[in-house]
């Protein structure tokens, strides 16, 4: 019997870009995808034990009234699973360690840092030394941006690409360290996927607006060592139809939007590697 590909997308609280994720889930070929509350996994209805790739979709969690993620991110370390006395994080961890995919798009990104899922040097995934905090605008930034993606870095989901296309959406996406030494790790060790770049996608651009948020070293997504856990903060679930591309009347476009290919990246990875 032929394996299927699970795909979960994590809602509630605020989430609000669930159902574009798992249409990207599902235009990418997973076999099945199920958007699931939290709370369903919180009174043990669902498992994440049942899938192969966790999605943490983008929106407003918990309004980002209490710092972007970080009420959520507490939810999911302290919160207990009802009747079986293990936290939710507990099952993250197993998740991990069973070598699946997670990816966490903007809010989702804010999340995974807040964990300490990334960058999780040295495979610490209790560790927070990076964060992410208000743009330098001071203001809500929804515009398309160039990405440059280092081909170097481990990351399962940008495999061949070198540069890629997308709407940003969010107040709070500046990425900074704890430290010089953090930031110098990131580089040094391929932990940064994506920057922020000119429109050939060579150089990265540290100056506003090519840099939304004014994100340190102009750094827009993030692997952990294994390029199984991502986060990025702009958005490839907005841009899976070339209707989507703001230039669709203007330009000749392939039907297929850029976003797609993250995540076909994903689902062929799981199809060859971990069923």
């Amino acid at each position: 019997m032929t394996k299927r590909v699970r795909s979960i997308v994590i809602t509630g609280y605020g989430t609000n870009c669930e159902m574009e994720t798992a249409h990207a889930c599902r235009l990418a070929g997973s076999d099945e995808v199920d958007i699931v509350h939290i709370n369903e996994l919180l009174f043990g209805e669902k498992r994440l034990n049942d899938y192969h790739f966790l999605n943490l979709a983008g929106g407003f969690l918990d309004g980002d009234d209490m710092g972007s993620a970080k009420a959520g991110a507490n939810r999911i370390i302290h919160a207990k699973v009802k009747d079986s006395g293990e936290r939710l994080h507990d099952q993250v961890l197993r998740f991990i360690a069973d070598g699946k995919l997670i990816f966490g798009v903007c809010n989702g990104f804010q999340l995974l840092i807040k964990l300490g899922l990334l960058p999780a040097f040295d495979g610490n995934y209790a560790c927070q030394n990076a964060t992410i905090t208000y743009n330098d605008s001071g203001r809500f930034e929804d515009r398309w941006v160039y990405l440059k993606i280092n081909r170097d870095a481990p990351c399962i989901f940008t495999k061949n690409l070198d540069g890629i296309y997308l709407p940003v959406r969010h107040g709070e996406g500046k990425v900074v360290t704890d430290s010089d030494a953090v930031l110098e790790q990131l580089h040094r060790d391929n932990h940064v996927v994506m920057q922020y770049s000119d429109k050939d996608y060579e150089e990265a651009v540290m100056e506003y607006p090519e840099n939304p948020n004014g994100s340190v070293d102009a750094i827009a997504g993030i692997c952990d060592k294994t390029g199984r856990i991502f986060g990025m903060m702009p958005h490839p679930e907005a841009y899976l139809h070339y209707t989507n591309h703001p230039r669709w009347t203007r330009e000749d476009l392939p039907e297929e939007g850029m976003g797609l290919l993250i995540f076909r990246n994903a689902i062929e990875f799981i199809r060859s590697e971990i069923l």
